[in-house]
């Protein structure tokens, strides 16, 4: 069973080593992107699906309404999700500034509640151009004139940007931060190799008329999560060269990492879940050959530490590979995000990952977890 287990470390190691260096060649593919002489009259709908957020919308809000867009052609469009503190009266006290608000009364339980506000609000809305983000979210100045510049100059359809934690208040959220940057390269560089497997909803823009030509969230509406990824997926299928990613920091989106354990756990069990929805296999094998060298890692190392001496240097060694490839990925994305010092972290993350991934990946899609005061599938 021990040389059994070995062999198949040998074989999964080889495996993720040339998948994450193929990741790698995904992202290096992406030029960075610059929108100085160029300034769209393109007409955007900014959408936010928020519950309970009282204490960040109102900072959000003025991120927004402080971008450098013509104002007649920037409409921002807030869903108040049924939320019991002050964020629609927070939203209404913006309205003299042009910010719309929305507010649902569902009698009927939902499992999506998040795809149902933002269809609501496409459809209420006046833009060409849709982008969502979230209502804990930063962003400078440039972010809608840079991403609309892209959009329009590369003719793309739908256009992914990046999104990074800041402000990390402990080292637990530096782990986060790491790891989470980790998950952003990896959707761009799907979309560099025209792969595209993942997104984020915080910074996702695409045209009005795609969103109704895909059917919208019609085959995806009965998950709690995805309004991003499985959206991607259904574009992708047929029309992957329309999908680009904006790389420029001017199109960052800045939020918060999570306070605890359980609140990140509990995220990462719900964007795990979109997994169940998967139907292009290439997205599947790749996340499936990642959970099963993880799975096979774990497997060996605690085989070495209970039962066999004499296979820690096969273990070591694919360690090694592991940490180097993923450095190697890292560091252009850590680079361009300009957080090179969260590299640091890599040697224990590298070590730590593989317990964190085994178990949202059972976890994810077993079960119900709760969301927001919510508890969904």
């Amino acid at each position: 069973m021990i040389l059994s287990l070995s062999f198949y470390l040998f074989i999964m190691t080889i495996v993720y080593v040339v998948l994450v260096l193929y990741m790698r060649n995904g992202w290096m593919r992406i030029p960075y992107f610059q929108s100085e002489e160029h300034f769209p009259n393109e007409k955007v709908s900014i959408i936010i699906a928020a519950r309970n957020e009282e204490q960040n919308i109102g900072k959000t809000l003025d991120a927004i309404i402080a971008q450098d867009y013509p104002k007649e052609l920037l409409e921002v469009i807030v869903i108040d999700d049924h939320s019991t503190d002050k964020t629609g009266l927070i939203v209404q006290s913006y309205a003299t500034r042009g910010v719309k608000l929305i507010t649902l009364n569902e009698g009927s339980k939902l499992n999506s509640y998040k795809k149902f506000a933002i269809n609501k609000a496409i459809i209420a809305s006046e833009g060409d151009i849709i982008i969502t983000t979230d209502a804990d979210c930063q962003m400078g100045p440039k972010w809608v004139r840079t991403i609309i510049s892209y959009m329009v100059l590369n003719q793309k359809q739908m256009v992914s940007s990046p999104v990074s934690y800041h402000e990390e208040k402990s080292y637990f959220e530096k782990l986060q931060t790491l790891e989470f940057l980790y998950l952003i390269g990896l959707g761009a560089s799907g979309i560099g190799n025209e792969n595209p497997t993942t997104c984020n909803g915080a910074n996702l823009a695409y045209r009005k008329s795609l969103f109704f030509e895909m059917g919208g969230f019609k085959g995806i509406d009965d998950l709690a999560s995805g309004d991003d990824e499985l959206l991607l997926h259904k574009v992708a299928e047929n029309h992957s060269a329309w999908i680009g990613f904006c790389k420029s920091r001017e199109a960052v989106v800045y939020t918060d990492a999570k306070e605890n354990l359980k609140a990140f756990l509990n995220q990462r069990r719900r964007w795990a879940s979109k997994s169940t929805k998967y139907k292009d296999k290439k997205v599947v094998v790749l996340g499936v050959c990642i959970w099963i060298f993880n799975l096979v890692f774990l497997g060996s190392l605690l085989s070495v530490l209970v039962l066999d001496k004499d296979a820690q240097t096969l273990v070591l060694v694919s360690l090694i590979f592991k940490f180097l490839c993923e450095l190697a990925f890292l560091y252009p994305v850590l680079a361009f995000m300009r957080r090179k010092e969260l590299l640091v972290n890599l040697p224990l993350l590298t070590v730590i990952h593989p317990l964190y991934l085994i178990y949202i990946g059972i976890m994810g899609n077993i079960g119900k977890y709760d969301w927001k005061g919510r508890t969904v599938k």
